[in-house]
């Protein structure tokens, strides 16, 4: 079957050619795995300009002006189908939707189907005023075999970006798909009916992938906690449990700057009716893999020192409270810990960042007029980073960890410095 395009008026963006790799570190602009694939117009592909090569993005006048601009941001829920295919002003708090346009150029419909088609969205992780976010498309049968293009999101102040989770979206002539969170790390897998990698050539089969990104305001990190009963392995923002239960908390910290920042100070603030362990306090970072124990049982007073941490370095660190009952009310009982961070040498010098997780507790042997309240749902996230962790003393040189925990990661120091007893805010 061979499908001829009907004539389109497009309006055609200016675009940069670029010499690209298979897997470029940095792009400007537009590019390929084929060093600059040539355009088409409608014209052209209508009278067979392209023979039998499937490719993505290249006609020059086509539905959406030049294609080899496929990528694009706007305000999310505006009702004007404008995409800003270059850059766009973002503000703090608003969330802004960004676009990947899907072409398979072929007229040829069914007999020019494009084999394991994905989309993939490299999003910055640090903090600055502009950000440039790059989308690549991937088939395994077309020529060039990948196709990227880029939006910059330009702000007045230094934010970072925040993708909204579930926001993944594949929109064509069957419908909307929900696309997997994996878009914005190993890429979604696109096609026409299903989402099976197949999508035919012509207009009527493309597509236009979306996401969300959420812009905040200056934050040199993330801190992130979760609590589950001990002896489980899933993670969660709350759980139920009962007196004598001893529960384990995770803090989760991430430098988001694009600079080192030093002395990382975490603490935890807990309930009066969850005492804190001793020798429970577990560091994880990509040179303790496995854990080590911390000596020091001052994570829930004056906190501790977890080292520099570069660009994107994170780490967790874990410990056990246990649940009594002091003060405890008839009923349903919330028991709400706070987990925060400082960083120094950086520049937000002193910058204080927080999150929470809670205990719920029925009181036992009371009757209480409120019903026990449900379990809620929990957030899975993975499971230990390392095992069977060692014990490590309070001294030694500065730690800097250089990445995230995780394979690959990279150790470029020994030793665990604690020697700061800096206090947090």
């Amino acid at each position: 079957m061979k499908t001829i395009y009907k004539s389109i008026i497009g309006v055609s963006a200016a675009v940069v050619m670029l010499a690209g790799t298979l897997a470029p570190v940095m792009v400007h602009a537009w590019g390929d795995s084929g060093n600059g694939r040539p355009s088409y117009t409608l014209d052209q592909i209508n009278n067979g300009d392209l023979k039998d090569t499937i490719t993505f993005n290249s006609i020059s006048n086509g539905k959406i002006g030049d294609e080899k601009n496929f990528v694009g941001a706007k305000v999310a829920g505006a009702t004007v189908d404008t995409w800003n295919a270059n850059s766009i002003n973002v503000e703090d708090g608003k969330t802004y939707t960004i676009r990947l346009f899907v072409h398979n150029n072929s007229p040829k419909g069914m007999e020019a189907i494009a084999k394991g088609v994905k989309a993939t969205f490299s999003l910055p992780t640090t903090v600055a005023k502009s950000h440039t976010i790059i989308g690549y498309i991937d088939s395994s049968n077309a020529t060039p075999n990948r196709y990227w293009d880029e939006v910059t999101l330009n702000a007045s102040e230094n934010v970072y970006l925040e993708y909204v989770e579930g926001s993944a979206k594949y929109n064509n002539n069957e419908g909307t798909f929900s696309l997997p969170n994996e878009v914005i790390t190993s890429g979604a897998t696109l096609g026409y009916t299903s989402m099976n990698g197949e999508i035919p050539g012509c207009y009527q089969y493309s597509g236009v992938v979306t996401i969300d990104v959420k812009v905040h305001s200056s934050v040199a990190a993330k801190v992130s906690k979760q609590v589950r009963i001990k002896g489980t392995k899933t993670w969660s923002e709350s759980v139920n449990a009962k007196v004598g239960d001893e529960v384990e908390y995770q803090i989760e910290y991430v430098n988001l700057l694009s600079e080192q920042v030093k002395d990382v100070m975490i603490r935890d603030v807990l309930p009066t009716n969850v005492e804190y362990v001793p020798n429970s306090t577990y560091l994880y970072n990509s040179n303790y893999q496995n854990g080590v124990l911390l000596k020091e049982n001052t994570l829930t007073t004056t906190g501790i020192n977890i080292g520099a941490y570069n660009a994107k370095g994170n780490a967790y660190v874990r410990f056990t409270g246990k649940v009594v009952d002091k003060t405890m009310a008839c009923g349903n009982n919330q028991l709400v810990n706070w987990a925060s961070a400082t960083v120094s040498g950086s520049s937000v010098e002193n910058a204080v960042y927080k999150d929470d997780a809670s205990v719920m507790v029925l009181k036992d042997g009371e009757i209480c007029e409120n019903d026990p309240t449900p379990t809620p749902t929990p957030t899975p996230v993975p499971d230990n980073p390392g095992s069977t962790p060692t014990t490590i003393v309070s001294t030694g040189p500065e730690t800097i960890v250089t990445g995230a925990i995780g394979a690959g990661s990279v150790v470029t120091a020994l030793g665990y410095y604690i020697a700061s007893r800096k206090k947090l805010l």
